[in-house]
């Protein structure tokens, strides 16, 4: 139970910091309760430890080396005292760790957030969505937007989308209850950890709350600042129209592009060639260690096309997606292709990329 809890709570202490009291983990037994806390000033935990208070008091321990020693001890009971110096003791059966304390007074607490307005969704839906947008988010922080996920509710849905600037994901669940209309950008570090730290049981509910600033995930409690600014218009980038239709064995064109993909170096940027005709769908990969070909079968509705894609961007979207079947809509070369379903409860948008028709 305790190194359950010292695992969540690590998630949130900051690996470089100009704050050394962030470094530590705050063991709160001031209440009824013995809270562990931690907070990097964007993302701050807070768990509850089942244990038995023999003396109330508040004391911060480096993180790391507390971590570390709650790892290795026997599976038994562990005691926990600090003296007048905050110097902590740590026994275990026969096993006795000492280690210096700080003063809890000046550990930055979580800041407090109003629970008045919040949505409930289960832990399994909630980690899926995760799952299958995460992957879409920017990696730098040109763009401090691009890094976050936007969640956004009306009524009874939830819309998250993730974009990167060549693709895009989105996902949408029904939640139980109708809510008030509500945009926020989350961070994506924050949604990685909460991932982690979710059960992932359908039964297991989650209650996530919202202010301007702030979201808090309730069960172990997650507050994480928001990403300020508008989030990018993506309605505007989402068309219907269509020239050519694909209906597709997810399986078959997963395992296809990942053949594929044998030949292309770690950083190479080779796209991998996509033709569409009447007789099916040839994919065709060249590289200075050589070439694929190979066809699928496919249904196919509107005209030919020809197009390239970076292949891990495909195999990102098609590994998330859990239908047997898919449906691939295309425009022209130029243009974004969209993989979604019917209900559009995921549409993943594709850009493609430039290639020399020459074979």
């Amino acid at each position: 139970s305790l190194l359950k809890s010292v695992s969540i709570a690590l998630k949130a202490v900051p690996s470089k910091t100009t704050m050394p009291i962030l470094e530590c983990i705050l063991m709160d037994a001031t209440t009824n309760q013995i809270k562990f806390t931690t907070n990097d000033m964007e993302l701050g935990i807070e768990t509850i430890v089942d244990g038995t208070i023999l003396e109330k008091g508040i004391v911060a321990i480096d993180a790391k080396i507390f971590s570390d020693i709650i790892r290795k001890l026997p599976d038994n009971d562990v005691t926990i005292e600090t003296d007048g110096n905050l110097t902590t003791t740590i026994t275990c059966e026969k096993a006795k760790f000492s280690i210096s304390g700080q003063s809890g007074e000046e550990f930055s607490y979580l800041p407090y957030v109003e629970r008045d307005n919040h949505i409930v969704v289960s832990q399994f839906t909630l980690k899926e969505v995760i799952r299958q947008t995460i992957f879409s988010i920017a990696a730098n922080e040109n763009n401090k937007l691009m890094t976050g996920e936007l969640f956004e509710m009306k009524e009874n849905i939830l819309k998250v989308v993730s974009l990167d600037g060549h693709r895009i994901a989105i996902r949408k669940i029904e939640l139980k209850d109708n809510y008030p209309s509500r945009k926020v950008v989350v961070p994506g570090k924050t949604l990685n950890e909460i991932s982690k730290i979710l059960s992932g049981e359908v039964e297991d509910q989650v209650k996530i709350f919202f202010t301007d600033n702030h979201i808090v995930f309730d069960d172990t409690v997650v507050v994480s600042r928001l990403i300020e600014g508008e989030y990018f218009r993506i309605d505007q980038m989402l068309s219907s129209d269509y020239e050519t239709k694909v209906k597709i064995n997810k399986r078959e064109f997963l395992d296809c592009i990942d053949r594929a993909t044998l030949f292309v170096k770690e950083g190479d940027k080779k796209p991998i060639i996509i033709t569409i005709d009447d007789t099916g769908m040839q994919l065709n990969i060249n590289s200075q260690m050589g070439s694929m070909n190979e066809e699928i079968d496919i249904d196919k509705e509107g005209k030919d096309i020809m197009i390239g894609f970076n292949p891990k961007f495909l195999i990102d979207a098609l590994k998330v997606i859990d239908d047997e079947e898919i449906s691939i809509y295309l425009v022209n070369p130029k243009a974004p292709c969209f993989i979604k379903n019917e209900e559009e409860s995921y549409i993943y948008l594709i850009l493609p990329v430039n290639f020399n028709t020459a074979r």
